[in-house]
């Protein structure tokens, strides 16, 4: 987390007074809880505060600092405010406002209290950095670049303007300057995984994926329990083609983070590639549950259900994913599909007759969506595939005119345009997913 070098900086200087101050059992305790926090166990090491004695700022703003870890920004918050309204010149103070923002989504709130830092502290190489990552959060590439090289001409070492840097460095497409800056943060800083991550990042990017998965497997060492490296080194090893190895990460990035929507669509994919459609199913249905706006986790569940013959249940994944995207008229068709195969041919009339007002009339989909309707006019498609300039458009158009036929009992005819549709090979669309598996259930076209 960003905020955390402001705990460890603050610690240094209060255990460094502590410890001249003759007070050893601070010291001890504030060493305990600097161990517990690079372990990331926030709560053990709220806990420790009730064996420190005194009440000081210091101590105070460090209990905040360890709060907003912990996600408890409400009570952070409130010691800082409390700290300010009697010392409105606390600088410290201030920084823990910002970290509570930042915990909390609020970029600009934070970007306020940072501002307010600089112009108590002009050099305040933490609230300088930490303006570049608000500007890199907003891709606003330029200003970030800015912050950081100011903080890097305070100090050249300077850890995370380092990190922040080479980043900027690798959105800008310049690896090897990003390449140098974070072996210079490594190089200085061997006990910190950000470093690592973000050149595995960088070498992942550039094709370099077994070097990628050394450093992660460094990054890993360093933070076992950090979600976004143990996501990255399954998407890496994914790659790879190390799949049950991929598995077993995205198990343990989920149990990290039970809502991670990316790690949940990731598993989904590989289970459904290792032939686990239940396992597949449910990670579809969770980041259903997690972002119901990401459609194409309904569109997966809508395969699935699809080619385990649950074809009502199909046809609501599918009309779930068209609500997401009305725009995509696959979705609609694939709807009307399942819902025909599932009850009476006619069922879909209603949704379909919605439908078609939406589609630009003499479209491809027009001209499908009508089909499915009316039951009737699969000459006029046929007849407006051989003059679809689009390649995609056309293949499209032969994947719904095979499957409208085979619901409709044609099974020669639907098979024929089936093979049309794969001849074409317009691979990676839902179509080609679902005409490859027809195709491999009924031995078509793979002699």
């Amino acid at each position: 987390m960003a905020f955390l070098p402001f705990f460890m900086a603050a610690l240094m200087s209060v255990g460094a007074t502590r410890a001249s101050a003759g007070t050893a059992s601070t010291e001890t305790v504030l060493t305990e809880i600097s161990q517990l926090m690079a372990r990331r166990d926030f709560r053990a090491a709220l806990e420790l505060f009730d064996r420190i004695d005194e009440d000081s700022t210091e101590i105070r703003l460090l209990r905040a600092s360890v709060l907003n870890s912990a996600g408890r920004t409400a009570e952070a918050r409130a010691i800082a405010s409390g700290i300010l309204s009697a010392d409105p010149g606390n600088v410290d103070a201030l920084k823990v406002l910002a970290a509570s923002a930042l915990v909390e989504g609020r970029d600009r709130e934070q970007r306020n209290f940072l501002e307010q830092v600089l112009r108590m502290d002009p050099e305040n190489l933490q609230a300088i950095t930490e303006l570049g990552y608000n500007a890199l959060r907003a891709r606003t590439l330029r200003a970030a670049a800015t912050h950081f090289d100011r903080a890097l001409a305070i100090d050249p070492d300077y850890p995370q303007a380092l990190l922040g840097r080479a980043i900027v460095y690798r959105y800008n497409r310049n690896p090897r300057r990003a390449e140098q800056l974070l072996n210079q943060a490594i190089a200085q800083n061997p006990g910190w995984a950000a470093p690592y991550h973000e050149r595995a990042r960088l070498y992942r990017g550039a094709g370099f994926r077994q070097d990628a998965l050394n450093d992660l497997n460094a990054a890993r060492d360093l933070e076992p329990d950090n979600h976004w490296i143990s996501v990255d080194r399954a998407i890496t090893l994914m790659e790879m083609g190390f799949r049950q190895e991929a598995l077993d990460e995205l198990d343990h990035s989920i149990a990290l983070a039970p809502n991670s929507f990316l790690a949940h669509v990731h598993r989904a994919s590989l289970r459904e590639a290792v032939g686990d459609l239940a396992g597949a199913a449910q990670d579809h249905q969770t980041v259903m549950r997690i972002r119901p706006d990401y459609f194409f986790a309904a569109e997966g569940l809508g395969i699935i259900r699809m080619k385990e013959g649950r074809y009502l249940e199909a046809r609501d994944a599918f009309l779930a994913a068209h609500r997401q995207a009305p725009r995509e008229f696959r979705y609609a068709l694939l709807a009307a599909a399942n819902w025909m195969r599932g009850g009476r041919a006619t069922d879909p009339r209603q949704f379909l007759s919605q439908v078609i007002r939406t589609a630009e009339r003499d479209s491809p989909e027009w001209f499908l969506l009508r089909l499915y309707h009316d039951l009737s006019g699969d000459n006029d498609v046929i007849a407006r595939i051989q003059r679809e300039q689009n390649l995609d458009a056309r293949a499209m158009m032969l994947f719904y005119l095979a499957l409208f036929h085979d619901i409709r009992g044609n099974t020669n005819l639907a098979n024929r345009f089936f093979t049309e549709f794969w001849e074409m090979g317009r691979r990676g669309t839902v179509e080609w997913n679902l005409n490859q598996w027809i195709m491999e259930q009924r031995g078509l076209g793979f002699n």
